[in-house]
This record gives C-alpha cells, structure tokens and sequence, in this order.
C-alpha cells in the first residue's frame, strides 16, 4: 500500500498576534529607513518609545539601526526616565540628539511666563520643529498608537507634516495593502508610527517576551502623592506642591503612561512586575491616557496639540 503523502498543516506557518504585530512594525521601520535620508527615532524615555527601539534594533540587526534618537527635555521630566534615555541610547549604540527647552527659553527663542505649565507643554512642538528644521529631519519615528486618544486614532502611519512642521486631519494620504506614500514637498517630513495597530497590552507583552528594562515607575512602588479630582500626582520631586487643604498620601502606585511631572498621573496599583502589569490590564476599564492632566483638559487637546507640531 502506497504511503500516504502528508501535507504541513495551514497552522504550522502561523504567527501569533503580537508576532504579526512586531513584523509588520520591522517592515514599516525598514520602509521609512529606505525611503528618508535622514531618520530620527522620537525617544522620550518611556515603554512605547524602548519598545520601538527594539524593534528597530531587530530590523537591521546585525547592523546599527541607521537612525538617531531625538529627545525634546521639558526640565520636569522624571529622574528615572531621563536616565533610560542615557542608558538605551548607550547600550543600543545610537546617537542622542537632545534639545533643553530651558535653553531654548533662555536662548528668546520661546517665551513663556514662569509657572504657565500649560504653555510649556505646549511649547515642546514648537522645539522639536526648530530641531527637526536645524538637523533636516526628513523622517521620524514615533511611539504613538491609536489606542490611546482619538486624535491618535485619526492619523496615518506615514504622516505628513507641511514646512511649518502642521499635520492637517483633513488631508493624509490613503494606506492600502501596506502600500505607503513617502513624496515630500520641499521642507515637509513624515512623522512614521510603526506601533499604531497595537494596544498597551501588546506593548508590555512584547517588553516580556524581550525582557526590556524600563524605569521604575513603571511598576507599583510606594510614593507621596496628592489627589487631584481622579488622577494622583506625585509630590516627591518637589515639582508639584500641596495646595490649601490637599493632604499628601502614601499609596503603593505606578504610572501607565510617563510625561512631564506636573501632567503625568499615577495609578493605584500593586503591580510590581510585567507579568503583573499585564494581568492587571486584562480587567482595568480606564483608558491609559485617563491619567494625563494634560488631555483631560479639553476633548480636542491632544489633536491641537498634533495640529502644532506636537509628537
């Protein structure tokens, strides 16, 4: 009796969902390395931003990732995020382009009150434009996801910005069968989002298959904090102040989502590790960007702030 031929089993070529998800982020990586001459990587020191450093050290590997790390220094960012920016781009062999807006200030090139925070915040789109301008920036790599805002949610994954460094909402370009347009005018670039399709679950998932350090407030900890309305800001800096009749509290917390100190929130959490951060994401029903003072304040916020150059 003839012996019968066995054919492969459709299953046995499958990917796993967060496997499809890191190659198409290596083919978007390589797309926007081949198609910009000078490709800069939008490093803020926190879990989005490391983990598309990853990816972008496995795209080329065993070669450098062909591209610059580019972070914009508020003045009130966390200690243990400034030190994740020195320490990766170190240990992935990248160069660090950093812009501090307190130079910027003193240097008359942005004029802000002092104290107006919000004004501040605002005003990183305004640097990062000068920086991109000055090193000629034709491509940049960023971090964000559409899971996060619905002002995120609208944008490309190759997304164009004119000579003044404004994304139109009206106007992108359509992305079809991973078909992507990189045509620039004279002195436009293309903000490139690699990691849009995935959620904040897919990120830490990936941050434990790679085993990626990241900074430690990332994971639960016992801090000072004061409660503002929903969100839980940190008082141990010394950046945000008790005001009349706020009391500081003593909560084991973590943050989901790590900005400028006096926007950023924490959460309450025990979550000390990453296999705990993700459990603890299966059930939570808050938005990441909930903590964000930030977005909270208007609707529209984040999407004017995208309109103006923001990352």
């Amino acid at each position: 009796m003839a012996a019968t031929a066995i054919s492969p089993t459709r299953s046995s070529y499958q990917l796993s969902s967060l496997q499809q998800l890191e190659s198409d982020s290596i083919y978007i990586i390589r797309e926007a390395a081949a198609n910009f001459s000078n490709l800069g990587l939008l490093f803020s020191g926190g879990k989005d931003s490391i983990a598309l450093l990853r990816l972008a050290q496995k795209a080329f590997w065993p070669a450098r990732p062909p591209l610059s790390l580019v972070h914009v220094d508020t003045g009130y960012n966390f200690p243990e995020v400034l030190k994740a920016v020195d320490d990766a781009a170190a240990s992935f062999h990248v160069p660090l382009i950093r812009v501090k807006m307190e130079d910027e200030i003193q240097a008359g090139n942005l004029t802000i009150r002092l104290g107006d925070l919000q004004a501040r915040f605002a005003a990183q789109g305004q640097v990062l434009n000068r920086l991109i301008e000055e090193k000629k920036f034709d491509g940049l790599l960023g971090g964000a996801r559409r899971d996060e805002d619905g002002a995120r949610a609208k944008e490309r994954i190759f997304s164009v910005r004119n000579e003044f460094g404004i994304w139109d909402p009206k106007n992108q370009r359509p992305e079809v069968w991973n078909l992507f347009n990189t045509r620039l005018q004279a002195n436009e670039h293309q903000r490139v989002f690699p990691i849009s399709d995935w959620t904040e679950k897919d990120v830490w998932s990936f941050i434990e298959k790679e085993k990626l350090i990241l900074p430690s407030i990332y994971f639960a900890h016992r801090r000072s904090v004061v409660a503002r309305g929903d969100v839980l800001y940190d008082l141990e800096t010394g950046v945000v102040q008790l005001g009349i009749g706020e009391q500081a509290r003593s909560l084991m917390v973590r943050v989901r989502t790590a900005g400028d100190i006096p926007t950023s929130g924490f959460v309450i959490s025990e979550a000390d590790s990453t296999q705990g951060i993700i459990e603890e994401l299966s059930t939570t029903t808050k938005s990441e960007r909930a903590s964000r003072s930030s977005d909270a304040k208007q609707a529209k916020n984040l999407e004017d702030l995208k309109v103006n150059g923001h990352f």
